[in-house]
């Protein structure tokens, strides 16, 4: 037996398989030949493997995926920027810090009580008594004790929200939201006083689109506002906005920025006003989330910082705040049945040596 450079040849007398391949191409002699002495002795797989690349070779070469790395996860880092989220309204950039940062806290004690009527119409009564604080040119602050009753009637429609309320001091406040379109909704707020140049009104346009929101704001004294903001990626949106302010002859414009995870919110704004403020939120569970912000005037050079907390229990939700001011504020609301929570309320400011507790009941969902 020789080894030729086109295949196997052999010196003794042919084998029969020889003479019927003998009518074959060439590279189908080598093959058959290949197979049969196979049969006989056991080539090694390596020269197998060798010999099967020679007659048919590879047409493409496929890099192995890097280390640590899927198919899923490398489709998971592609991002369409054509469809990216639609985020949420300029003027409400900030709303996870100041849910931590800016709790509704009063003075006194408040009473809430609200009935439903049907699905959609409900009753508000609200009783609040404690002081009011009247403003004075020196650094202790005064206060005068106070009390009124509000009613209040709510009607609530997957597209209509109406909310009014009347206060016995003569204050009336009023509240709409209408969608219009499955992507325009208007809103407007209305307060009446009996105290001259203290009533004002303003309606908001709200559009949204696919990946960007923008309002058009209407306002009594000839003010005027328009904002935008844009997904720039799934989790950063860049926006701006401009005013007009007629009565007062002034204008501004500002530009915003928000980039948002599931674990943090990063805020950053600043404005031709002379307001810079940033806000930043880490949530470390479902549970708990901490917030911080800082507030810069480069006009009055007035800067303020704080650090704030929401801690949701089982039972209670407690959220507080203290500030580069000396204020330390804390809000908790505690569930004691089904449609009655309990409300306590405390803010203490060091600096002006101002105190302030309250305590309060709401029944009614």
């Amino acid at each position: 037996m020789v080894f030729g450079a086109k295949g196997f040849s052999f010196s003794t007398h042919p084998h029969p398989l020889y003479c019927y391949a003998a009518a074959q191409e060439e590279e189908e002699i080598t093959l058959l030949l290949l197979l049969l002495f196979n049969s006989v002795t056991r080539i090694p797989s390596n020269f197998q493997s060798e010999m099967a690349t020679l007659i048919n070779p590879p047409t493409t070469a496929t890099a192995p995926p890097a280390a640590g790395s899927s198919p899923a996860a490398a489709e998971a880092q592609k991002v369409d920027y054509m469809n990216l989220p639609c985020p949420i309204p300029y003027e409400e950039i900030h709303r996870e810090a100041l849910m931590s940062l800016k709790p509704e806290l009063f003075e006194g004690m408040r009473f809430d009580f609200t009935k439903g009527l049907n699905q959609k119409f409900s009753l508000s009564h609200s009783v609040m008594m404690g002081p009011t604080e009247i403003p004075s040119q020196s650094s202790e602050t005064i206060k005068i004790p106070t009390a009124h009753y509000e009613f209040g009637a709510n009607f609530i429609d997957p597209k209509l929200m109406l909310f009014g309320r009347v206060l016995t001091d003569g204050r009336v406040n009023a509240r709409l939201k209408c969608d219009l379109s499955e992507n325009l909704t208007m809103k407007g707020n209305a307060q009446l006083t009996h105290e001259p140049h203290m009533s004002h009104g303003m309606v908001n346009f709200d559009y949204k689109g696919s990946d960007y929101r923008t309002q058009f704001q209407l306002g009594n004294g000839a003010l005027f506002g328009a904002s935008y903001i844009q997904s720039v990626s799934p989790h950063l949106s860049l926006g701006g906005e401009v005013f007009w302010a007629g009565q007062h002859r002034k204008s501004g414009i500002g530009y915003a920025a928000r980039y948002n995870t599931d674990k943090m919110v990063a805020t950053g704004q600043v404005a031709s006003t002379g307001m810079v403020a940033l806000s930043y939120v880490q949530k470390i569970s479902e549970k708990v989330s901490l917030a911080s912000d800082f507030m810069y005037n480069y006009m009055s050079r007035d800067v303020t910082a704080s650090f704030g907390y929401d801690y949701i229990l089982r039972q209670c939700r407690l959220r507080g705040k203290i500030d580069s001011n000396g204020c330390v504020a804390a809000l908790l609301e505690e569930r004691l049945n089904m449609g009655l929570n309990f409300i306590l309320s405390a803010e203490i400011d060091h600096r002006k040596k101002d105190y302030k507790f309250g305590f309060g009941l709401t029944v009614g969902e």
